[in-house]
């Protein structure tokens, strides 16, 4: 019996150290996340075979496993950019990125895990700088917004793609301009907006001369040829006709037939 606890203890320190060693050698990756392998004793990170998936890997507790996300994610920057003009344009961006899966080896061999701060935020930086470079500042206020998220992207793209990171977007969010010369971009704008305003009235009013010089020429010429057409022996025919519809009213009358001027009749009331 005393013999137990001197044969348990070396049982007891080898469950201990298996402990601790299978908990060295696992790794759990979380959903969205992948895991990049530094073999100590292999040539260090891993970059000819995929990234450790989400889920459980049992490793070797000399290796170590740098986990990264690799789910879309977005980063934001305030830069201070001029315009072709020279002025200063503070201007409100943010990216859509995520790295590339495939190649995550190389990017933490390459880049590290601070890539966002090292890679991608200096060259949207420049990409913006070089864009806005190439518009006014009423440009920049007004219709080019779009335009210049399109170039920033682009630009930015063709650069962090043989970075091992995937651009998916460029979002422009503010574009913020001088106090003075915003002012002065949106008086312009009014003045141009009442001119146009000013000449759309200009152009009311013509048009509304016109419609009534043409119904004024429209209702002469009608007149014209009804004057032309009202020969005397009409006028005797609709006095004809006038007379016998008066002739079938109820009313007391005398209808002397032609006893008026130029041979019209007459029509004389009870009074």
């Amino acid at each position: 019996m005393e013999k137990l606890p001197k044969i348990g203890l070396p049982i007891l320190i080898l469950i201990v150290l298996g402990i601790v060693f299978i908990s060295k050698s696992t790794e759990t990756i979380a959903s969205g996340e992948a895991g990049v392998l530094y073999k100590t004793f292999g040539g260090g990170v891993v970059t000819d075979e995929p990234p450790l998936g989400e889920g459980f890997h049992l490793v070797a507790p000399w290796n170590k496993v740098y986990v990264y996300e690799v789910r879309q994610q977005e980063v934001f920057e305030k830069m201070q950019v001029l315009s072709s003009n020279g002025l200063e344009i503070k201007l409100d961006a943010s990216a859509w990125f995520q790295p590339d899966y495939a190649k995550l080896g190389s990017l933490h061999q390459e880049k590290g895990e601070n890539y966002v701060s090292r890679v991608l935020l200096p060259t949207i930086r420049s990409a913006a700088r070089s864009v806005v470079g190439r518009y006014t500042p009423e440009q920049l206020y007004s219709s080019k917004r779009d335009a210049i998220q399109k170039e920033i992207f682009e630009e930015t793209k063709k650069i962090v793609e043989n970075q091992y990171i995937q651009l998916n977007e460029v979002l422009v969010r503010d574009v913020t301009l001088p106090p003075t010369i915003k002012e002065a971009i949106e008086r312009k704008l009014r003045q141009e907006q009442e001119a146009l305003e000013y000449e759309f009235r200009l152009e009311k009013a013509r048009k509304e001369a016109e419609r009534q010089e043409i119904d004024a020429r429209g209702k002469a010429a009608a007149n014209k040829i009804l004057n032309e057409s009202l020969t005397d022996k009409i006028l005797k025919e609709k006095g004809i006709l006038a007379t016998l519809e008066l002739a079938k009213s109820p009313n007391a009358k005398v209808i002397v037939v032609g006893s008026g001027k130029d041979g019209m009749p007459l029509i004389l009331g009870n009074q």
